[in-house]
Formats: C-alpha cells, structure tokens, sequence
C-alpha cells in the first residue's frame, strides 16, 4: 500500500506581470520519498517551492498537506504546516554555533513568573542538536565551533539538520550539492537518503541529474513554467528525462 500524500499541488499558476512563472502545475510527494524536482534556468522550480514554502502566494490552484487544503501566505505560516526549507545560501549564522542555528528564532526557554520572559534553555537546545545530528550520522569537530569555521559540507548538514528537527511532513532542498565538491556531495547525498526513514516526503530541487538518480524515487520536469512530464531517474530514463529538460522531444508537438 502506498504511503500517504505528504504535498499535493492541483494546478498551481503564479504570474509576474506578463510573465507565467508556473502554468497550471500539478505535482504530488508521498511520505518516505525523495522526490526531484528538474528543470533549466527559467523552468520554474524556484517559483513553485517559494509558493510551497510561503515565500510567493500562488494566483491560482490548490495545495493540500497530508490530504488538507492550505494557503501558505509566508515562511512562518509554511513551517508550522510542518514543512522546512533549505535554500542555496543556507541562511546560518556563521558566528554562531550548531545549536544556535538549529534554534534560532525558536528557542527553548524556561517559562518566566506573571508572563515575564524566561531563560533560555541551553543545555537543552544542544542535547537536541547533538540527537539530530548523531542520527544522522553527521559528524562535526566540535558542538562549540562556529559554523563559519565549517567545511561546506559540514554547513550543508547543519542546515538539513535544523530542517530535520522541526520538518513533520516536507523538507525541500534547494540544490543542496551546488557549491560542493565531490567527497562533501557524496556525504550529503548519504544525509538525503537518510531522510525519508523519518517518514518525511523530501522534494529536492538539482540540475545534477546523475546525483538525482543516485537519490530520489521519482523526477518530475518543469520546462517554461510547465510540467512536461515525470519518471524514475534511472540509467534507463536518462535519455528521456534529458529530453523532457532540454524539450528536444516536445509533448504533443508543443514546447511548454
């Protein structure tokens, strides 16, 4: 039996003045799966998960969580749907530590007497960093370092670990691998297939095609605002999906 829709997107349209950034797209992610997100620059993959993530409000169409009708109308309102985002700038704060950033804008605090503030509970945060990212098998030098002194892979990990600490339902990546080399991709490609043992739907978004068959169930193509199609990212579709991409085999004799 398949598992439950975590993200399901009917017909999603968003303009920008004249421009159609996202032409009626429908897209679905289950629970446990890693689902890739490709397209060229301009296809529309950035749009769609700022409208996912409540960055953009969509002008049109209907997005469900686990099976529900929402309407995101900013990030905050989109992670307390349970769904966290990691973007190509990663938003750390390089002075600070793990712990910090995983609770930024979330502390832990002890309750204050008559609504008063309270402390913040550090101990507290670390403990839960340290559990995210041992389960993830993420390994850092030390808990106290700044993350500005990390490896780019070290700050890669730390960002999809905050994800992973506040994410029920959706984590969406947005090319997590694009400024790393080959050793720090490799780890973080081990981190993605990690996910979705927590029962989390993962939508990554990669011009990597070949990092995209080593980790994801499914890849959907966007093309000019379009969804042009969708299939296993296997050794066998590469052809095809290169197609879809490029539109050297435009479906139904149109080019989206």
């Amino acid at each position: 039996m398949p598992e439950p829709l975590a993200l399901a997107v009917h017909g999603l349209t968003k303009r920008f003045g004249a421009v159609m950034a996202l032409d009626a797209v429908d897209l679905e992610l289950r629970r446990g799966e890693v689902l890739a997100l490709l397209g060229d620059n301009g296809a529309g993959k950035s749009t769609l998960i700022k409208c996912v993530s409540g960055v953009h409000t969509a002008d049109a169409g209907v997005m469900e969580v686990d099976g529900e009708p929402v309407a995101p109308r900013s990030p905050s309102e989109s992670r307390a749907l349970g769904i966290e985002t990691v973007y190509q700038d990663l938003a750390l704060f390089d002075n600070r530590d793990p712990a910090a950033n995983f609770f930024a804008g979330r502390e832990v605090c002890t309750p204050g007497a008559l609504g008063a503030l309270g402390f913040v509970r550090r101990g507290r945060m670390e403990e839960r960093t340290a559990e995210v990212l041992e389960d993830l098998q993420v390994g850092i030098r030390s808990s106290r370092s700044p993350v500005g002194l990390m490896s780019g892979g070290q700050r890669q990990a730390i960002a999809v670990g905050r994800a992973v600490a506040f994410a029920s339902r959706v984590i969406v990546l947005d090319e997590p691998t694009a400024a790393l080399g080959l050793r720090e991709s490799a780890a973080v490609l081990r981190l993605i297939r990690r996910l979705p043992e927590r029962g989390i739907g993962v939508l990554l978004v990669s011009h990597n095609l070949e990092q995209v068959m080593q980790v994801a169930d499914r890849a959907v193509v966007l093309r000019q605002g379009v969804k042009v199609g969708e299939a296993e990212p296997s050794p066998e579709n590469h052809e095809a999906l290169v197609s879809m991409i490029v539109g050297a085999q435009p479906r139904g004799g149109e080019d989206g």
